[in-house]
């Protein structure tokens, strides 16, 4: 197969524990210096930046200049997908004599709400697909979605703007598996945009470390009053699945 030596070669750029926790690191969208990334990743400065190299030059990263700084940020959507997929496989993978057990030590905060690349995932994310599904306002097949015509007006009311779809090669709305809940959250322009409309009503903070959201108290009102996900506490965004939940191949 053609593709073979390419996929190898993406296949050992990740491979490396220190580059894959660089990559990690940088799938909620953000931009960070290589001292940043340095501690993120556990290595040395001098062994950060022959990552970062290796990483720009296989394509998985890009770096823009600021002043005297450096920022590294995933190179596309494409490669945020690349990874969280990985995820999913990865937290499926156990060790032969390891004790078995139905999900995977995650992080709870990870687990109740965090961003991927640009749109909210975790139990936030997939109760929030949920709910949309639900009440009518989006159809999810595997690989895509449609805003129904109610979607549209409920989207506006809610002071979503979407990017139109001749600036961007991104689909406008699609299922993206999660690897904590193993369900699908949003992804897409939508996707992203309701991430950014809920932090600009104050609805969540994102945390300086690491990729968790924090849930204010007005987001939990607002979650429950516009998606109708509880607000006890705990495990706040457990929400009933759907009568029709969307299909996402495993």
């Amino acid at each position: 197969m053609s593709s073979g030596p390419a996929l190898s070669e993406v296949g050992a750029l990740i491979g490396d524990p220190g580059r894959a926790n660089i990559l990690s690191a940088l799938i909620d969208g953000r931009a960070l210096t290589p001292t940043e990334l340095a501690w993120t990743a556990g290595v040395a400065p001098a062994t950060a930046s022959e990552h970062l190299t290796k990483l720009v030059a296989g394509g998985l990263l890009a770096v823009s200049r600021q002043g005297r700084h450096r920022y590294f940020r995933l190179a596309s959507v494409e490669v945020a997908r690349m990874l969280e997929a990985m995820m999913v496989i990865a937290n499926r993978s156990e060790p032969k004599d390891a004790p078995r057990r139905a999900t995977p030590r995650i992080d709870p905060a990870l687990r109740e709400a965090r961003t991927c690349y640009d749109h909210l995932a975790g139990r936030l994310g997939v109760g929030i697909a949920d709910a949309m599904v639900s009440k009518g306002l989006i159809v999810l097949s595997e690989e895509a979605g449609e805003v129904t015509e109610s979607g549209i007006q409920w989207l506006a009311a809610f002071g979503v703007e979407i990017e139109p779809a001749g600036r961007s090669r991104r689909l406008l709305c699609r299922p993206c598996l999660d690897w904590s809940e193993r369900r699908p959250h949003l992804a897409g322009r939508l996707g992203a945009a309701l991430c950014a409309r809920c932090e600009a009503l104050g609805w969540i903070e994102r945390q300086r470390d690491g990729r968790a959201v924090r849930v204010t108290d007005t987001g939990r009102r607002g979650f429950t009053s516009e998606f109708g996900l509880p607000k006890s506490d705990g495990l706040t965004f457990v929400a009933e699945e759907p009568s029709m939940p969307p299909r996402v191949q495993d």
